[in-house]
């Protein structure tokens, strides 16, 4: 019998693999596709996750990124990272980097996917192991997660619409990288009345680009219950998945682009240099992250959105409080210890989200950032501290 088996081998689930195999736990992951795993997203690591690499020895190169620039049609603000340098990477050199690592550590991967597991008594069997506890990394849409019974039916997100003065509308994403020398050292965030556009350096020639928004192009206000119906569960289909195609209104990638016209003038010429990926809905509500001997981690333990690109740092933060709850066989106190490193990225990236979904504030975003400089740059560094 293993100690941890861990189902899902993307960025999480290998910072876990390394936290539990550092604090001398024997732990396997179950991850069935052949890495470097790609994924839609924005690839600018914050400095707290380029700090949380650093300190279970990971070093996945990149670009640095000294700051987050808004901008929308007339409107400019920077905020420059106080306590060193992000990164902008690519993320299948941030998942070799991390795989590398845990092999290092001697930690075992299986070619298998976890469906069907049983508790019973001080053990969990999957996917033809036994070992004392299963860790979730299996992302946005986790079967484990689901199988346990801790997902908020559309009701919980009822509630949260009323409380928050919102229609409830799921968002997705879209990225594509370009082969175009960066023109920035750091992350762009274009604002339009719908949507953001998050360009992110992650090579001498080439910048990633990832449009957020709702089904339609626009916030996300758009009624539905959060998810992506007969158009895919996971938002692949809705959004364009790796096929570059959309199915479910608002056009491509190229007509979702056409949005902010000032990107769009910069990237004119510039190759298309990877396929279209999509992602969503994004908004997970979980009601808890401990089922007995079963635990979540990363995007299947819950997600808000990716307006502040904290994911990475985030998940880097849980693994590091979930491997002692393990190795000293206190499962349940990881709930807290959860809770208390992801409070901050919660409440920052809520709030935010508010403000996207009230007409009034979301067109003033970048000019408030621009009229208020100081905190502007004090947000920033709150996002970027973890």
């Amino acid at each position: 019998m293993i100690d941890v088996l861990i189902a899902g081998g993307g960025p999480a689930g290998l910072a876990t693999a390394i936290r539990c195999a550092q604090a001398g736990l024997e732990v396997t992951v179950a991850e069935p596709r052949a890495g470097p795993i790609d994924k839609a997203c924005g690839e600018g690591l914050m400095p707290a996750a380029v700090a949380g690499l650093d300190a279970i020895g990971v070093d996945p190169g990149g670009r640095p990124l000294h700051g987050i620039r808004y901008l929308d049609e007339r409107h400019q603000a920077d905020g420059l990272f106080r306590g060193g340098p992000g990164l902008g990477v690519r993320r299948t050199e941030l998942h070799a980097a991390l795989g590398l690592r845990a092999k290092e550590l001697g930690v075992g991967v299986v070619p298998v996917r976890v469906g069907e597991f049983v508790q019973e008594g001080g053990y969990v069997r999957a996917a033809g192991l036994t070992a004392r506890y299963l860790v979730a990394a299996d992302g946005l849409h986790s079967a484990i997660r689901r199988a346990c019974g801790l997902e908020v039916a559309a009701a919980g997100r009822a509630r949260y619409a009323a409380r928050y003065g919102a229609r409830y509308g799921a968002r997705y994403g879209l990225r594509r990288h370009y082969r175009v020398a960066p023109w920035t050292s750091m992350v762009e965030v274009y604002w339009s009345a719908g949507a953001e556009a998050y360009v992110t350096p992650v090579a001498d020639d080439l910048v990633g680009v990832a449009i957020l928004g709702g089904r339609d192009g626009g916030s996300g206000r758009d009624g539905r219950d959060g998810r992506a119906g007969r158009d895919g569960r996971d938002g692949r289909a809705a959004w364009g998945g790796g096929s570059g195609t959309v199915r479910a209104g608002g056009g491509g990638f190229e007509a979702r682009l056409a949005a902010f016209p000032a990107l769009r003038e910069r990237l004119a010429g510039a190759e298309p240099a990877s396929k279209v990926r999509g992602a969503g809905p994004l908004r997970q509500d979980v009601r808890h992250r401990v089922c007995e001997r079963v635990l979540l981690v990363g995007d299947a333990s819950g997600y808000i959105d990716a307006l502040t690109g904290e994911g990475i740092s985030v998940a880097l933060a849980q693994a590091a409080v979930l491997a002692p709850c393990l190795r000293d066989g206190r499962p349940g106190d990881y709930e807290r210890a959860w809770r208390r490193v992801s409070r901050k990225s919660r409440l920052l990236t809520a709030g935010l989200l508010w403000s996207r979904h009230q007409p009034v504030l979301a067109r003033r975003i970048a000019p408030a950032a621009e009229r208020l400089p100081r905190l502007f740059t004090a947000i920033v560094n709150q996002v970027a501290d973890g």
